[in-house]
């Protein structure tokens, strides 16, 4: 395959050569030319109409269509180009994780003690154990407990606080302990960049999530120029110190970032919010989820009466104190997860990061280091990943991977091996019906909603979309004649603004099919 070339599918070449043939007529070299001039520029006017606009001088673009099953393309330009596919590569790690994991994959929380119950006393401690589920206390989940699915974003505290006290336990002398010791301390990828840090979209992911490991800041605005007063944190976390930068300004949408690093309780906020608004929202990552639950798991014990007399501690602070607690648990609760499918589902229908990191990291849990190999649990979800594509036969030689969500700029991938992945997902995948329901129909759902609204594709499109500054790339599967396409388009270093550059990529869809 030539790179940078744009060509047409051998299938419908000889399609229009074998028409030629059927009407009986004597080929000429004019004939035959006339013959497959309509395929030809049929193939080749959608892209050169696309790279003639004035956004498209400095950026870089690749595209790759090909039929799922036969794995003919139908389309392809510069399909090797190394290029940054933001929430594209949620395709990759979603795809990985169903394969490896199954669709009826769930995670588990563990609710365990130490110690003995005497007398209505635990002598001992309250444990939190994570498995790195992402979900638990999710708003886009009702989780699962005794009495089934509840809406409500909190409804594993009920199913705790009732099995602790069905144990008898109305004081625990010691403390309730959050272990997130499944992941390392890496919540945050070293490729992020910092305005990313300590946004609700970046929050870390770690061995104990909880509430999408974000909060909700509840802004008083005043006249334009003025200083933003903070009305309300939920849920409140009094460990974090706010710095308010913000400003007031006449805007109808605020543009304003919240700035901070994992474990620190400062943060920075930066930007400018609408005037005159009462209660205004914004959100921020919670910088240390597993600590922030026990402290919220011991506030709640005690509104119901039970007594804990221990700080709330988590393995991070007490391992690197060498005051981690090496005594035998039991366990009191275990609280699951969605399955695997609903949890993919989510990640490419709202595009959910945090989802996407912790299934690399879970996928990672496989990894056989050697001895005394020293790698993140990112960086060991990586491995498994690129080894699981390598062994079904795809060239993984281009990924430059850093995270799961795509939010590391410094992701790379080809349209080609997006290609490649989505017509084995489409065709040789046992987990194939999950993996497409996972994915938003253009034009009515999750991030597409709005691309390709009222054209002769909506419906008929399920793309995952990705986008960061200069940044825009949408990859999936298109019905076309009874035929399903898997299509990849990537563009880099574009010029101009978002909605325009949208508006030209909904052009080159409908164009092409």
């Amino acid at each position: 395959m030539k790179s940078g070339a744009l060509y047409p599918s051998k299938v419908f070449i000889f399609a229009s050569l074998k028409k030629c043939l059927v009407m009986r007529t004597k080929l000429t070299i004019l004939s035959l030319y006339l013959c497959l001039l309509p395929v030809l520029a049929a193939q080749n006017q959608p892209v050169k109409q696309l790279l003639k606009i004035g956004a498209m001088r400095g950026a870089s673009f690749s595209l790759m269509v090909k039929q799922v099953g036969s794995g003919e393309a139908l389309y392809a330009y510069d399909v090797d180009r190394e290029l940054t596919p933001a929430s594209v590569l949620k395709l990759l790690t979603s795809a990985t994780a169903l394969e490896l994991l199954g669709g009826d994959y769930r995670y588990e929380t563990v609710l365990e003690y130490d110690g003995e119950i005497v007398n209505g006393a635990l002598e001992g401690n309250l444990y939190i154990k994570g498995s790195g589920d992402p979900t638990l206390g999710s708003s886009h989940f009702a989780m699962e407990n005794r009495s089934g699915y509840t809406p409500g974003q909190n409804t594993f505290m009920p199913q705790w606080i009732q099995a602790v006290t069905k144990a008898g336990i109305r004081r625990i002398t010691g403390a309730v302990v959050a272990d997130e010791s499944i992941f390392d301390t890496e919540g945050i990828p070293v490729k992020w960049v910092y305005e990313d840090m300590g946004s609700y979209y970046g929050a870390g992911s770690y061995g104990i999530c909880v509430f999408d490991n974000l909060y909700r800041l509840y802004l008083n605005t005043g006249a334009p120029g003025s200083t933003p007063e903070i009305a309300e944190m939920v849920p409140p976390i009094p460990a974090i110190r706010f710095h308010n930068y913000l400003k007031a300004a006449s805007v109808r949408t605020d543009s304003c970032y919240i700035l901070g690093a994992p474990f620190a309780g400062e943060r920075y906020l930066y930007g400018v919010i609408p005037a005159d608004r009462e209660r205004f929202l914004i959100r921020g990552d919670i910088p240390d989820p597993a600590l922030f639950l026990a402290q919220y798991t011991s506030d709640c014990l005690r509104m119901e009466g039970i007594t804990v007399e221990g700080s709330p501690g988590c393995y991070r602070i007490l391992s690197a104190a060498n005051n981690w607690p090496k005594r035998e648990r039991k366990a009191l609760a275990v609280t699951c997860s969605p399955t695997l499918r609903q949890i993919v589902r989510i990640i490419n229908e709202r595009s959910h990061n945090l989802f996407a990191d912790a299934l690399l990291k879970t996928i990672g849990l496989r990894y056989k280091g050697k001895q005394g190999e020293v790698i993140s649990s990112m960086g060991k979800g990586i491995e498994v990943m690129k080894a699981y594509w390598r062994e079904k036969g795809l060239d993984v030689s281009s990924l430059r991977v850093y995270d799961g969500s795509g939010l590391a700029a410094a992701d790379k991938v080809t349209a080609s091996f997006i290609c490649d992945l989505l017509c084995y997902m489409g065709d040789q995948s046992g987990q194939a019906d999950a993996f497409l329901a996972s994915l938003p129909e253009a034009g009515l759902e999750g991030s597409v909603a709005n691309f390709l609204k009222g054209s002769s594709l909506q419906g008929k499109a399920l793309l995952k979309s990705g986008g960061m500054n200069g940044v825009r790339s949408f990859a999936g599967y298109i019905i076309k004649d009874g035929k399903q396409y898997a299509v990849a388009v990537l563009v880099n270093n574009y010029s101009g603004e978002n909605r325009l550059m949208l508006r030209n990529l909904e052009k080159l869809f409908v164009s092409l099919f």
